[in-house]
């Protein structure tokens, strides 16, 4: 018998991070998008701890919240510049004029356009890119290092701008993801651990750099720009 394709711990998140942010568009709390739906309050906790319910609560979620009830690779909704090199299909990501500091923050305003660096589809079909959701930047500070450092370009989803509470057991020796966010008004690039819904920490790669932890009114200003996919290093003599 085939596996449940919702059972899948890739769909299982792909599906929470669609809710909850579906949810923040909406102004919508968690509780009454369950109440709508099942008329009690569980299920989207349920979504959250990664306990996925069948299509037949699934499904009224989507059309309460607007989603589409699609399963698959994500599909192409925006125009993207295309490009054929060798018989193989490029999308053009734009690069932006745009810094998001390892350390305390970089001002951007409105930044543009300057560039654009071209991706194979079939690579970021893999990766679960949209190209139209797709920016690239570059990384300003050391508090990502050694993992990225200052003018390294890196790939930002921007589908992907919630972070999911993930409570950590022992054994879990996964590092946290990054995601290119605003804090406070200046544009970061950091891990993110959340271990409950009230709790963020912002994690530094360098060891001379804590951890900063977030609660109430600080976790509500944070602004989620996307997850980061990619990071390339710049050479340097």
């Amino acid at each position: 018998m085939p596996a449940n394709p919702l059972k899948t711990q890739e769909t299982s998140d792909r599906i929470r991070d669609l809710v909850n942010a579906a949810l923040k568009e909406k102004g919508m709390s968690g509780r009454q998008a369950s109440l709508a739906v099942v008329g009690h309050d569980g299920l989207i906790r349920d979504i959250r701890a990664g306990r996925l319910p069948g299509l037949d609560k699934l499904l009224p979620l989507f059309d309460l919240l607007g989603l589409e009830s699609y399963f698959g690779p994500p599909r192409e909704t925006g125009v993207v510049e295309q490009v054929i090199l060798d018989g193989a299909d490029f999308s053009q990501i734009p690069l932006h004029e745009a810094y998001l500091a390892a350390g305390d923050g970089h001002l951007n305003g409105d930044a543009p356009v300057v560039g654009q660096l071209a991706f194979r589809k079939d690579w970021l079909k893999k990766i679960g890119v949209s190209p139209s959701k797709a920016v690239l930047a570059r990384v300003h500070g050391d508090s990502m290092q050694p993992t990225m450092q200052p003018d390294d370009l890196v790939m930002i989803d921007r589908a992907r701008n919630t972070v999911p509470v993930r409570a950590r057991t022992a054994n879990d020796r996964r590092p946290a993801t990054i995601y290119a966010l605003l804090h406070e008004g200046h544009a970061r690039i950091k891990r993110i651990e959340r271990p409950e819904e009230g709790l963020m920490m912002l994690v530094s790669d360098n060891p001379a750099y804590g951890p900063e932890i977030l609660t109430g009114s600080r976790i509500e200003a944070l602004n989620i720009i996307g997850k980061v996919m990619w990071w390339g290093h710049t050479n340097r003599e």
